[in-house]
């Protein structure tokens, strides 16, 4: 039957059709999926979400940093990408609950989409180990689906696993369950043979954060168990995993390169760092509105040809850290209502599995906030919305599925 929810569904298959291939199958789901949920919905019922209207206010200081920005044409692009930002939390909230069975047939098709995109990636390893292992030795990633992005490949899986995990206890077919956990068992051994450090932390973040709660809540020798067996784990898969061994070795040598002063920016975690210090002097400049959400690459080129001019162009990098950007491009007031609306939905969590669940997600999405500008890219703000939204409505949800327990 085609009701909200099942055409709902079929658009967040669309978005992640089009996450993996073309950008503009994303987009065009996305605007479909926002006027399934909002149609018939009486506009003045939508400034009833304060979440929502707090994310409005955000966007909206972008919006106006228009008149202070000389670079028209990139504060357009950094405008239009936020966009989803005020069509999927409120689509959300105005879809009725996905069921069991809906929720079990999303988690199927995106799982084998992801093992797809997972068994295209590790092929190339398969062909020429030799070559792609000695280019992890230069920080030189594995070719991904979506293909240019490593960071929202990665992040995509790692809380992906956490999605499949909170649903597969209430998948009402069995043969499902059997073909999700497969696919998850896959996308684990993705994670480490990719080796990109925020997915694969953030998944351990979530190994760990499940570790604890299995320990406080019911079952303290199993939580305990992983707990003390992770840094094993750990070891184990660095020595069996060639890719994961070099990257290991390359941020090791990335630290040693730092401390000894280093300022080529040729390396990953040392131009982060130095990123960090021109952006914190630009926010000193200009504390309360910003240089302009479309001058910020501008001035950070700038600052970079003065304070590192032996950093060539390619390797001068966008702040990284999303609060960053808020406040270099819009000001502090910016960045405190971006604070304000991420934090928000805390207010709501209880003691119970949703909101387990939904904090692990929002945790990973705030590690990854702090280390990338992760809502300077389309797809980066698809990965860090869709699985916030989707835990979100959850844990505002108390009936039906959260009768059921791990």
């Amino acid at each position: 039957m085609l009701d909200k929810s099942n055409i709902a569904i079929f658009c967040m298959c669309g978005m992640f059709v089009g996450y993996l291939f073309p950008p503009a199958i994303l987009s065009i789901s996305m605007i479909a999926f926002g006027i399934n949920a909002l149609w018939n919905v009486n506009p003045r019922l939508w400034f009833k979400d304060k979440w929502w209207l707090m994310g409005v206010a955000w966007v909206a200081m972008f919006a106006i940093s228009w008149f202070w920005s000389e670079n028209k044409g990139d504060w357009e692009t950094r405008f239009q990408l936020k966009l989803p930002f005020l069509i999927l939390p409120l689509a959300f909230n105005f879809l009725p609950r996905f069921s069991a069975k809906q929720l079990q047939w999303f988690i199927l098709v995106v799982a084998v989409m992801l093992t797809g995109s997972a068994f295209y990636s590790m092929s190339f390893l398969v062909r020429d180990s030799a070559h792609y292992i000695a280019e992890y030795k230069q920080s030189h990633i594995l070719p991904t689906l979506p293909k240019g992005d490593h960071i929202s490949a990665s992040m995509g899986v790692s809380v992906f696993i956490i999605s499949a995990i909170y649903i597969l206890p209430r998948m009402p077919d069995r043969w499902v369950k059997w073909v999700v956990s497969i696919c998850l068992v896959i996308l684990v051994v993705h994670l480490h043979v990719l080796a990109v450090k925020c997915g694969l932390i953030s998944f351990y973040l979530f190994v760990i954060g499940w570790s604890i709660y299995v320990l406080v809540s019911r079952r303290k020798i199993v939580g305990l168990a992983i707990l003390l067996a992770l840094p094993v784990v750990f070891y184990l898969v660095d020595r069996l995993v060639p890719t994961l061994h070099e990257r290991v070795a390359y941020t090791v040598f990335s630290y040693y390169m730092f401390k000894a002063g280093d300022h080529s920016g040729k390396y990953g975690d040392n131009s982060r760092l130095m990123s960090y210090e021109l952006s914190t002097q630009l926010i000193k400049k200009h504390p309360w509105l910003g240089v302009g959400a479309g001058d910020i690459k501008d001035q950070m080129d700038s600052l970079y040809a003065k304070v590192y001019p032996d950093v060539q162009q390619v390797d001068r990098l966008y702040p990284h850290n999303q609060f960053l950007v808020n406040a270099v491009g819009c000001g502090i007031p910016a960045m405190l209502i971006f604070v304000f609306w991420y934090f928000m939905p805390l207010a709501r969590l209880k003691r119970n599995r949703q909101s387990f669940f939904f904090f692990m997600v929002w945790f990973m999405g705030l590690f990854e906030l702090m280390i990338e500008p992760h809502l300077e890219g389309q797809l980066g703000i698809f990965v860090f919305l869709i699985y916030l939204l989707l835990q979100r409505q959850e844990m505002e949800h108390e009936k039906g599925l959260t009768t059921v327990e791990v």
